[in-house]
């Protein structure tokens, strides 16, 4: 099994407990240039919000989309959208990479900025 494989593997694990658990989850993805957020809704159906490294206003401000200070924005941003659709409490879905990094002060940056996991 490669390291991918693995990584998808805990990531069913994660999404099979919060499914049983029916919450709405906050997903992160991180390649090595970019970091994505998605609050995605209890049924797993429909994304409530979303934020990357990739959107017009964050490249204007961030020179590099792959590290920390990009994960703290990204966690500002996913945090204030999930709150303006009237979502406060999440269940983090981290999509098997460790939680360390950029994961993370992205969690810690949502969680500073008032969402509840």
């Amino acid at each position: 099994m490669d390291k991918k494989q693995s990584r998808l593997r805990r990531a069913l694990k994660t999404r099979a407990r919060i499914a049983d658990q029916n919450q709405i989850r906050l997903t992160v993805y991180r390649s090595n240039t970019h970091i994505y957020a998605q609050v995605i809704s209890a049924d797993g159906l429909s994304v409530i919000a979303s934020a990357s490294s990739l959107e017009k206003e964050v490249r204007e401000t961030l020179a590099n989309g792959g590290n920390i200070k990009a994960a703290e924005v990204i966690g500002q941003r996913i945090a204030e959208k999930a709150k303006a659709v009237g979502v406060t409490k999440v269940a983090f879905d981290r999509s098997g990479f460790q939680y360390h990094g950029r994961v993370k002060a992205l969690a810690e940056a949502a969680r500073a900025n008032g969402l509840e996991f």
